[in-house]
């Protein structure tokens, strides 16, 4: 008998790509998912395929060092009868001199790029034949997957989706910016896998890092690492937070993931200038998406770094609410994390579900700047435990602030009452532009039993109090419209929850802050005032906050923190409020013209009006969207943005992808950055 010969063979990249969700990533290599089978075609020159005459058998190989032991390699031959814990191939159908064949990897193979080849044997004759390479992911839709997912509406926002809004803003001020992570645009999946391969983990020992990438847990701590540069580890984003990126972009300018980690490839795996925490989680997000592990980027208001590990973040201020001395703990504003979804066989039951990642450098974990995951139940519960990290992010929900007031004399009076960590937790919902809030995922309801035995186990005192009913009450309002270029009001409120009248001393003082919480320059104060409150009434004491005082004092962040001092003169009490107010860019119109389908042109038309009393210049508009753009494209206009004038113009778009898009908008100038806006935009699929 002639020995079989194989002529060519297809790997059906597009057909197994549509079947595996990994459609988008383009059709020129293929891609497919764990535990679920995908087909190819072998085609034989001279004669067909003789079963019981002629072996088939294949080989799978991944990592620079494979071997069966490690899992790295596979062979295994064709069957009728498939295990699912072990690679497969069966026949589907065989016409002429043409087979099709099923192959299938069990559910917890190692991901990364493969080769396959395939070896023929007749009569003891036999060849081997290159038949090619693919790329394996995780697969959230199958069931034996430690990222198994159960709902096919949180599969498609948290691995499909390549758009989403990251929040941002104030606890009492919460707003989104929209952020394009693109995780099936052209060339970030290689990117991706290269980040695993210059992992100093993986240059360390290549044949152990190779054989731990079945774990989710191994992986997220990986990236968590990579995403950022402070091991010298060749990481993606080198993070900055004074203010000062003039040689690089502002971390506010980012509007997605995809223009980061191609600079990062591009740039021989220098890191990229300049990140801060929310596009560390997002580039970290983008990247476990890629691989085909859920996660979303979330957002916690009032975020505490606890450098001591105290739970407690003193802080000291002087009687015109000024802060007295430097603080290595600090109290974010906001800071955000990535949630991941697996399962932890690695510990005890019942932490299955979202871990935290953190890949903002701030302490070593291991002696590495990463931190998790972290299961969001322990952190609940107050096990500190448990792998990896949770008394650092249980301290970040959890830590008490207290105020301390320095007197004249040096005497330090501690206010009676303290600001909340851990606020609104949030994150985007799934399938809307709302905020979906998970705060109560990780803390119960304050005052509650479970919360005192929760504290209990994680050996923390409470030391603030709640809002207490008798007193003075102090709380910080602020009159509407804080909008860039403009005065505007902040007010001292002061409550008499008693039966009589109470007189107090009140003073409010204003200073540009940055969002980690560092303090800049003052740019507003009051003289102290003593007033006199009725008995179960109310009175207000105002600060106007003037543009021509906080102009040139303001960070890109936009934020002033005001601090409000009361004086009760009948009980000695000292009262501190403390408040963030986040200055308002101008909106980014948007307007969509004509009929959007898909592979057709579509216009944009972006408008956005100086609020300001001077004139912009350097005005730059990039856009961007996944299905949307090719890459970025940027408008610069050529003349200075004049006072209360409107910057307008047109963009061709010619969509690839139907289904619901996102357009994003980055506008910056010299005194005006940051400034984003987007429009979701429905594209047609184009008829058949």
């Amino acid at each position: 008998l002639a020995d079989l010969v194989l002529e060519t063979w297809d790997l059906h990249c597009e057909r197994n790509g549509r079947e595996h969700r990994t459609g988008d990533m383009g059709c020129q290599q293929l891609v497919v998912r764990r535990g679920q089978p995908f087909a190819i075609t072998l085609r034989f020159s001279g004669r067909a395929y003789e079963e019981g005459l002629d072996k088939l058998s294949f080989n799978v190989e991944t990592g620079p060092c494979p071997s069966e032991t490690s899992g790295t390699s596979s062979h295994f031959v064709l069957t009728d009868c498939p295990e699912e814990s072990c690679w497969s191939a069966v026949i589907q159908q065989q016409e002429g001199e043409s087979l099709c064949v099923s192959l299938c990897s069990p559910p917890n193979a190692r991901v990364g790029r493969y080769s396959i080849t395939l070896e023929t044997c007749t009569d003891y004759q036999g060849s081997s034949y290159q038949i090619g390479h693919f790329v394996l992911l995780f697969n959230p839709w199958h069931p034996e997957d430690t990222v198994f997912m159960r709902d096919e509406n949180e599969r498609r926002e948290y691995v499909l989706s390549q758009h989403g809004l990251i929040y941002q803003g104030t606890s009492d001020y919460i707003f989104s910016i929209p952020w394009n992570f693109g995780q099936f645009e052209d060339d970030i999946l290689a990117i991706c896998l290269d980040m695993l391969d210059i992992n100093p983990k993986h240059l360390r020992d290549q044949s152990r890092d190779c054989s731990r990438r079945n774990d989710p847990v191994y992986i997220g701590r990986v990236v968590s690492a990579m995403v950022n540069c402070n091991d010298e580890d060749r990481g993606v984003l080198f993070g900055r937070w004074d203010n000062r990126y003039e040689d690089g972009m502002s971390p506010m300018a980012w509007i997605g993931s995809v223009d980061i980690l191609k600079r990062w490839k591009k740039f021989g795996c220098q890191p990229v200038k300049y990140g801060q925490c929310w596009v560390f989680a997002a580039v970290a997000c983008t990247v476990m998406r890629c691989l085909g592990i859920p996660s979303r980027v979330v957002t916690n208001y009032n975020s505490a770094h606890d450098t001591n590990a105290n739970l407690t973040i003193d802080r000291y201020i002087n009687e015109k609410g000024e802060q007295e001395r430097y603080s290595w703990d600090k109290i974010w504003n906001f800071h955000c994390w990535v949630e991941s979804w697996m399962a932890r066989p690695d510990l005890a039951a019942g932490y299955d579900g979202w871990q935290v990642l953190d890949p903002t450098p701030q302490e070593k974990s291991e002696g590495v700047y990463c931190c998790g995951p972290a299961p969001v139940k322990a952190i609940k519960e107050g096990d500190m435990l448990p792998k990896y990290d949770i008394p650092f992010i249980f301290a970040e929900v959890n830590a008490d602030v207290v105020y301390w007031v320095v007197q004249g004399d040096g005497m330090q009076k501690q206010s009676i009452r303290s600001s909340d960590v851990g606020k609104c937790i949030s994150t985007k919902s799934i399938g809307r532009d709302s905020r979906e809030d998970i705060t109560h995922n990780y803390k119960y309801p304050e005052g509650s039993e479970e919360e005192r035995a929760v504290f209990e186990r994680a050996e923390h005192q409470k030391k603030s109090i709640g809002e207490e009913d008798e007193g003075l009450h102090l709380r910080i309002k602020v009159s509407e419209g804080a909008n860039k270029g403009s005065d505007f009001d902040v007010f001292a409120v002061v409550n008499n929850n008693t039966d009589e009248e109470r007189v107090c001393r009140v003073t409010l003082c204003a200073r540009a802050t940055s969002h980690n919480g560092t303090l800049g320059p003052q740019c507003g104060l009051t003289d102290p005032v003593d007033i006199e409150v009725e008995p179960r009434a109310e009175q207000r004491v105002p600060l106007r906050i003037l543009y021509e005082e906080y102009r040139d004092k303001l960070t890109q962040d936009n934020l002033i923190k005001v601090v409000a001092l009361l004086n009760d003169h009948q009980t000695g009490d000292v009262i501190v409020a403390v408040r963030d107010i986040y200055v308002e860019n101008p909106p980014i119109k948007i307007r969509i013209l004509g009929e959007p389908m898909q592979n057709r042109k579509l216009v944009a038309e972006i408008s956005l009006v100086n609020p300001l009393a001077e004139p912009l210049n350097g005005c730059v508009f990039v856009v961007e969207g996944t299905g949307l753009t090719q890459g970025q494209l940027v408008k610069e206009l050529e003349e200075p943005l004049e006072p209360q004038a409107e910057a307008k113009f047109r963009m061709d778009l010619m969509p690839r992808l139907s289904g619901l898009q996102k357009l994003m908008v980055d506008f910056e100038s010299d005194q005006l950055t940051g400034v984003k806006g987007y429009r979701n935009v429905i594209i047609a699929p184009q008829p058949m």
